[in-house]
């Protein structure tokens, strides 16, 4: 704007970051999350805090101030499997770390100068920050504003990376013209981000009541989408495709025949450039193009790598540190790597985080009742669909600006179905409906004890 402001906004960005630690503590770790939420993602934003002190951190810092708070509050997390597969896959990564260090000779994952133990925590950032949403998040009202911020930071990801995509020219397809976007990254895993959350608002608008709201939600779907289609990454199209093949299956069965109409027919309706860029897996001979070529190539050397340490693998996160086919660093297949670095045991492990994810959110969709929480649900369930095909192509699953938010959703889930479990139990038992008291499980506790007692439970204070 020229205004010579926006220089500074990154220093106050990064002092709004100690100012929340020091309200989540004092007792207050709500605002505390509202406000790093839209932070997670925005990973160029976050690199401009390395000039201060502890900048690099001060993210970890304030989800910890965050959990920290909850706890001296007396807040609980809510009835949810996910938590503990989280922390046992946790602790088998880290010992996975030091069965690198034996098997393939990988530093020992000591201290931060340890690529390998770095590698360990900044992956382990996404679990704490699950773990801090649903410790704060406790009501309907909170899970609508979780939603709302959820948001902003879509939309705050979709103008920048839109405005870097569309001030280029695109008659052509052309490789060097992609950027990475805010997400730093590389703009393969800014298009898993786009994906997921364009079709998780796009779930949850299928069941908000008010047509204003609705709007909102699909004019957030359809730049989201356009936002995606200019990163010219296949695997965020197939991941939006099968995801709206999911949606039409679940709810809306016109989508289908919309859907097949589309795949007829696309190559009319997108730009040409995108279309360039989908005929690219294989050039004028038939034969693999050289991206989809080493890909393959990549895989089967992961296979044999595979077979020669089935159960455990080679230790997690020394795949970085092996010779590869062209010099990769990446199986460029998150399911690949798993079970190349911590074998059958990751795999599982894996496995269950993402059944423990689908079952949630379609748990949550089915058996609600409130418009909002239904939609959670569906929305949820869309956005693991999308995350599960992006990881086909890539690591899209370890990176916390890809999928931090999406795990603060699951939180929001865990929270949703307590509340509609208590509901349901509050009305079979003919008492009134539950306040935020009841997900802690308080009021129950004291109506339970006063019928023993044979004392009127309409007669307790709320």
């Amino acid at each position: 704007m020229g205004t010579g402001v926006g220089h500074y906004i990154p220093l106050l960005a990064y002092v709004g970051f100690w100012v929340m630690c020091l309200v989540s503590i004092s007792g207050r770790p709500l605002p505390a999350l509202y406000y790093l939420l839209p932070f997670v993602p925005y990973r160029t934003m976050r690199d401009h805090f390395a000039d201060y002190p502890l900048g690099n951190n001060v993210l970890t810092i304030l989800i910890l101030a965050v959990i920290l708070g909850a706890l001296l509050k007396g807040k609980r997390l809510p009835q949810s499997r996910m938590y503990l597969t989280w922390f046992w896959f946790g602790f088998y990564l880290y010992i996975s770390l030091w069965l690198g260090t034996l098997l393939s000779g990988a530093p020992a994952p000591l201290w931060l100068s340890d690529i390998n133990f770095v590698t360990w925590k900044d992956y382990m950032l996404i679990p704490l920050l699950f773990v801090a949403a649903g410790l704060v998040i406790e009501d309907r009202k909170t899970i609508r504003n979780v939603v709302i911020v959820t948001a902003i930071s879509l939309l705050l990801i979709d103008k920048s990376a839109l405005a870097s995509s569309l001030s280029r020219s695109w008659t052509t397809f052309d490789e060097n013209k992609r950027d990475p976007g805010p997400l730093a990254f590389g703009v393969n895993q800014l298009a898993a981000f786009l994906a997921q959350f364009g079709m998780f608002f796009w779930g949850f608008g299928r069941f908000v009541k008010q047509w204003t709201v609705k709007l909102a939600c699909y004019g957030i779907v359809a730049i989201t989408i356009l936002a995606t289609l200019y990163t010219f990454s296949r695997g965020a199209y197939l991941a939006v495709l099968v995801s709206v093949l999911a949606l039409g299956v679940l709810r809306d069965r016109k989508l289908l025949l919309v859907l097949a109409v589309f795949l007829l027919t696309w190559q009319t309706i997108v730009p040409t450039a995108v279309t360039q860029r989908v005929n690219m897996t294989e050039d004028s001979n038939g034969a693999l193009e050289a991206s989809a070529q080493e890909r393959v190539d990549l895989w089967q050397q992961s296979r044999d790598m595979f077979l020669r340490n089935p159960i455990v693998g080679t230790g997690f996160a020394t795949f970085q540190f092996g010779e590869h086919a062209d010099n990769l660093k990446d199986t460029h297949n998150w399911y690949v790597k798993v079970l190349v670095e911590t074998g059958i045991i990751g795999g599982v492990f894996a496995g269950l985080l993402l059944l423990q994810m689908f079952t949630s959110g379609y748990r949550l969709f089915r058996r609600a009742s409130d418009p909002i929480f239904r939609g959670l649900g569906l929305g949820f369930f869309l956005a693991v669909v999308s995350c599960a095909i992006a990881n086909l192509f890539g690591d899209r699953w370890t990176y916390l600006e890809i999928n931090g938010l999406l795990w603060v959703l699951a939180a929001a889930v865990a929270r949703a179905q307590q509340i509609h479990d208590a509901s349901s139990t509050e009305l079979l038992e003919g008492t009134s409906p539950p306040t935020s008291r009841d997900f802690i499980g308080r009021r129950h506790l004291k109506v339970s004890g006063s019928m023993q007692a044979g004392v009127d439970p309409m007669s307790i204070p709320t």
